[in-house]
């Protein structure tokens, strides 16, 4: 393996392992140029990470990460793939607004993808412009930075980018480009774009080339295929278990939008839910609540099963109900993996050091009391752990239900469960502080800000909304406004698919 350098502004020590590897599986591109570009804003923690020494005033730099400019060494390229939207299938996508630059290097040697999203039109673009404008490149910034700071496994904005030319989208907006980086950006849609044509030999590419990347220790496995659909299955599990402890609906669980490296893609029509309510759905093209939050984990099994179909002939060539009865199992497996880390996930929530099979119950009478109830989901777990050390955090738990009596039965069992354990109850509280977050993107925070850069060219608010999301845990005088609910008068939260 390449080892990783330390470059000077605006050179890059790309890569270009999947355009070296996987011919056919992408088309080398272009970005179209941009009138005036500037970096609005430079995630530097990420390019020292990536060994990059980058100015944020550099035109060039601009100029690359706009797309207009090709970096030495860089291969644009926009890559293929299919995918189920909303239950149906596409048989083409691909990238019609993005574009893969090449691969970087961090500084232990780990490979991540730079993609550029709004840089153009692609030859998968389907009569779109391929641009994308300032306020949702920012959103993705945001939530991308705040997923991360909770230690759930995302892609990352590198910059945000804006272009100088006015995008019409119900109205004129700024034009923008977000530079994403990510282990990868290979989909089960990639997998599906070459099943669906029958062409065998590249998913058998495609699937050694994941493993080689992600899982190379599944190489040398008598069935490293099985093995692969495996691996990827108990990632996605723990990734939408994490997604669940927080509250995060993804709002567009396409299977286009499905990371085989378990991170966290395409920021969309995302948010983080206010009160709890499992048929909580932000998405305006979501109609029919396909992606609530409470559907995700068995869309996520859904999603699987397609990837499933694209192996079938990589794993028992010449038996396919063979290979359908090893992958039926695997998928049950994916859902045992769920159960068990939504369990050790929310069992840490409500300050249980090890959640046992019978805890499922404890919490599922919790999730059922905070229904309908109006309950903030974010500060119920955070006002739940203050509750052991304080009258005031007591208060302040009930002061958060239509029916403070709603909760009362459930906390008497809690806290017997809790004595089983036999913890002090500050010890517990700490735990607890560190695992259910004060800080979230709350969504009248997040519009507020993104309404600010849009209409005034003003990133204050956006800068400092992510230095706020960056430390999520620990609660600081000064920021009470970034833990509170959202206003009355704030209204139904609709988000939208801009990026």
């Amino acid at each position: 393996m390449a080892q990783p350098n330390t470059r000077p502004a605006t050179t890059f020590a790309f890569d270009n392992s999947f355009a070296r590897s996987l011919e056919g599986f992408y088309v080398p591109w272009q970005g179209e140029q941009a009138p005036k570009p500037r970096i609005a804003h430079l995630n530097e923690a990420l390019a020292e990470q990536l060994g990059l020494s980058l100015d944020a005033s550099d035109e060039t730099l601009a100029a690359i990460l706009a797309g207009s400019e090709t970096a030495e060494g860089s291969e644009p390229i926009a890559q293929a793939y299919a995918g189920h939207q909303f239950g149906g299938f596409s048989p083409q996508l691909g990238d019609g607004r993005a574009l893969l630059l090449g691969e970087l290097l961090d500084t232990e040697g780990q490979r991540f993808d730079l993609q550029l999203k709004g840089s153009g039109r692609t030859p998968f673009s389907r009569g779109g412009d391929g641009k994308a404008v300032l306020g949702p490149v920012l959103r993705e910034y945001i939530m991308g930075e705040a997923m991360h700071a909770l230690g759930i496994p995302t892609t990352r904005a590198l910059a945000a980018v804006t272009t100088g030319e006015q995008i019409r989208r119900q109205g004129l907006k700024p034009g923008a480009v977000l530079a994403r980086v990510a282990s990868s950006h290979i989909r089960v849609g990639t997998f599906q774009f070459f099943a669906a044509r029958g062409a065998w030999d590249g998913v058998s590419k495609l699937a050694d080339y994941t493993i080689m990347r992600h899982y190379p220790e599944l190489m040398d496995k008598e069935n490293r295929y099985l093995a692969l659909f495996e691996a990827v299955a108990r990632r996605q599990a723990e990734l939408i278990a994490q997604w669940m402890q927080v509250g995060f609906i993804h709002g567009v669980m396409n299977t286009d939008n499905v990371a085989l490296s378990g991170e966290t893609i395409d920021y969309g029509p995302c948010a983080f839910m206010d009160q709890y309510d499992s048929a909580t759905v932000f998405s305006s093209i979501d109609r029919n609540g396909r992606y609530a939050y409470g559907s995700q984990p068995q869309i996520g099994q859904w999603n699987l099963a397609r990837f499933a179909e694209t192996l079938v002939p990589l794993i028992a060539p010449d038996d396919e109900n063979r290979a359908a009865e090893l992958l039926t199992d695997a998928l049950t497996e994916y859902m045992a993996s769920y159960k068990q880390a939504w369990l050790t996930g929310m069992g840490r929530k409500i300050g249980l050091a090890s959640a046992e099979g019978k805890d499922t119950a404890l919490i599922q009478i919790l999730m059922g009391t905070l229904q309908g109830e109006h309950v903030d989901f974010t500060l119920f777990f955070r006002r739940l752990g203050d509750s052991l050390v304080s009258t005031e955090g007591k208060v302040a738990l009930l002061a958060l239900f239509d029916d403070p009596e709603a909760i009362a039965g459930w906390l008497k069992d809690w806290q017997a469960r809790l004595e089983e354990e036999g913890c002090q109850a500050d010890a517990i509280a700490e735990a607890m502080s560190k695992v259910n977050p004060i800080y979230i993107p709350r969504n009248h925070l997040v519009e507020a800000a993104l309404q600010k850069a849009e209409d005034f060219a003003d990133l204050s608010e956006v800068r400092q909304l992510l230095d706020v999301l960056a430390n999520p845990y620990e609660e600081r005088k000064g920021l009470e406004d970034y833990a509170r609910p959202a206003p009355s008068d704030f209204g139904p939260f609709v988000s939208y698919c801009g990026t």
